[in-house]
């Protein structure tokens, strides 16, 4: 009598292989956005202190802070801050300053059209207040989040 050897896989094999992979899909994905959005969300808070130290700077030479963020770096007021866009270097925050002489706010703002959008701006003060309005690109939330 012979004996017959079965080679490859069966459905149920099969289908067993494909449940595990999507249960581990289904758990990593989420997690790996997740950790995309917070790493963007460093770097933006990163670049918001790069800023603000340039700032500082300028106020020292002039006693008013600079109230542009692309205009070339002079070290006075009349100068910008240097930044090559209004943009974060990922591209996924929009960058905007305002500026009344002896005071300044830096505001972080995600793009729409990216992962960043609907996570919160985020904002630097003169007085070196750091804030993340959660969830809200708005930055109208009454009790943000300190960062």
């Amino acid at each position: 009598m012979k004996s017959y050897r079965n080679k490859g896989f069966t459905l149920i094999e099969l289908m067993v292989v494909v449940l595990i992979t999507g249960i581990l899909s289904a758990i990593a994905i989420p997690n790996y956005r997740n950790y995309v959005i917070r790493g963007a969300r460093s770097a933006a808070q990163t670049e918001l202190l790069q800023l603000a130290s340039v700032q500082e700077k300028i106020y020292l030479n002039s006693t008013i802070y600079a109230a542009s963020i692309t205009n070339t770096y002079d070290g006075t007021s009349g100068g910008g801050l240097g930044h090559t866009s209004s943009t974060t270097s990922d591209g996924k925050y929009t960058l905007s300053i305002v500026a009344p002489g002896q005071t300044y706010v830096i505001t972080a703002t995600p793009v729409a059209t990216n992962s960043q959008f609907g996570n919160g701006c985020l904002t630097i003060r003169d007085n070196g207040l750091r804030q993340w309005h959660e969830n809200t690109d708005a930055c109208n939330l009454p009790n943000p989040t300190s960062w």
